[in-house]
This record gives C-alpha cells, structure tokens and sequence, in this order.
C-alpha cells in the first residue's frame, strides 16, 4: 500500500473514531414571563422620509436572543465544526430595527449587513473589540464586516436612535441559539468535561459544566 492509500486509510479511522467518540450537549434556557417586555418605538420623524410610519417593536427576554456556547475546545474539533457551514451570518436592517437583534459568530467570521428597508440606514459601533462605521446605505445594498477579536459588538444607526443589535464574537464555533421554546443543541464534541456560557443581552450570564460522554446525549437546564 502506497504512502497516499496509508494516509487515507488512517484519516478514514479518524474520522469513523471521531464519530464513535462524540456526544451532544442539549438542553433548554427558561425565561419566566415576567423577565419579558415589549418596547415599542416612537416615531422620532413623522412625515418624513428617513422614518418608517410604524417600526417594529423590540421584544426583550426573549429565549432566541440567548447564545449558549462552549468555553475551550480543541483546535481541531474547532476546525471540523468551522467546515460544516460555509454560510456568511446577516444582520439586516428590517422594519427599522436590525434582525436578528442578537448575532452570534466566530472570531475571523464575516458579517453582512444587507440594508432591506426602503429607507436609508447607517451601522456604527463605539465597543472597544470592534469600532467602525460603514456609512449610510439605501435599501439594496449591504456592507461585510471582518470581526477577529472575541468580545460583545454593540450595533447601532446613526438615523435611527431606535436600532440597537448586539454581534458576540466567541474564541470558538460551538456555540447555538435556542428557539422560541428555548430547545437548544450543541455542536457534537468529544468526550470530556466543557465548561458551557449563557449570554443573554437582557439577563445575566452564566456558566456550568457539563460532561460529555463518548456517545449520546447530556442535558444541561438554565433557569433564570
């Protein structure tokens, strides 16, 4: 057997060991009621232009806006959960407002920021881990962004004082949102012990191990 069929042969029983050893954090976040409001806008500019009539309304405590994710994980786990989606995450401008309001991406990920409302726009941030301001942009058009440093991004538009998104740049990819039930499921992993966050823009953080076996699944509860 030549030194190519050896190399194949072993990254074929990786990869059939990797699949055999690798288990899955699910679980579920719990907002109660009473950590949910409905904040609907003022319009700031009647009868003009730059202003939509009726913006769409911010709803905090909402399950969706949370972002559970994987303190450390090994370099090349990162790498093969990286390889599974090559799709640019999108924080768009709809309804006067930036939906999603929460993005979660990877540091060294790319971030479109279409502009689909029939007004103009501006996305502009002051935080630390990222500042910029890509100007102001009609409906149609959108701007990319580079983000490489780990941290929170604080989004906003000049025009509008109503907009406001949050972009978390995380050190690794094995990172979920949950939907509306609050259901959440991480990306496969190793056995071992993970330290695993929850960041929620209108509620507090937190963090708690869990165990992963080398096969099947381990649930992990947050309740606020």
């Amino acid at each position: 057997m030549g030194k190519r069929a050896l190399f194949i042969a072993a990254l074929l029983v990786a990869a059939a060991t990797s699949s055999a050893t690798a288990g899955v954090i699910r679980g579920m976040i719990r907002i109660p009621a009473a950590s949910k409001a409905t904040i609907v806008p003022a319009n700031a500019y009647p009868g003009r232009a730059g202003s939509l009539a009726q913006a769409a309304p911010t709803v905090r405590g909402e399950p969706e806006d949370a972002v559970i994710w994987i303190e450390r994980i090994p370099n090349a786990v990162d790498s093969t959960i990286a390889r599974s989606s090559k799709v640019i995450p999108q924080m768009a401008q709809r309804g006067q407002a930036f939906v999603p309001r929460v993005l979660a991406v990877a540091a060294g990920q790319a971030v479109d920021f279409p502009n689909l409302d029939p007004i103009f726009h501006n996305v502009f941030s002051v935080s630390p881990v990222k500042r910029f301001d890509l100007g102001k942009y009609p409906r149609g058009q959108s701007r990319r962004l580079l983000f490489r440093k780990p941290g929170l991004v604080q989004v906003y538009c000049d025009i509008h004082a109503n907009m406001a998104g949050f972009i978390l740049v995380l050190p690794n990819h094995a990172f979920a949102r949950p939907g509306a039930s609050g259901a959440f499921e991480l990306p496969e992993l190793p056995a071992g012990t993970y330290a695993v966050k929850v960041w929620h823009p209108d509620l507090p953080e937190m963090r708690r191990s869990v165990e992963v076996p080398e096969t099947g699944v381990a649930q992990a509860e947050f309740s606020y």
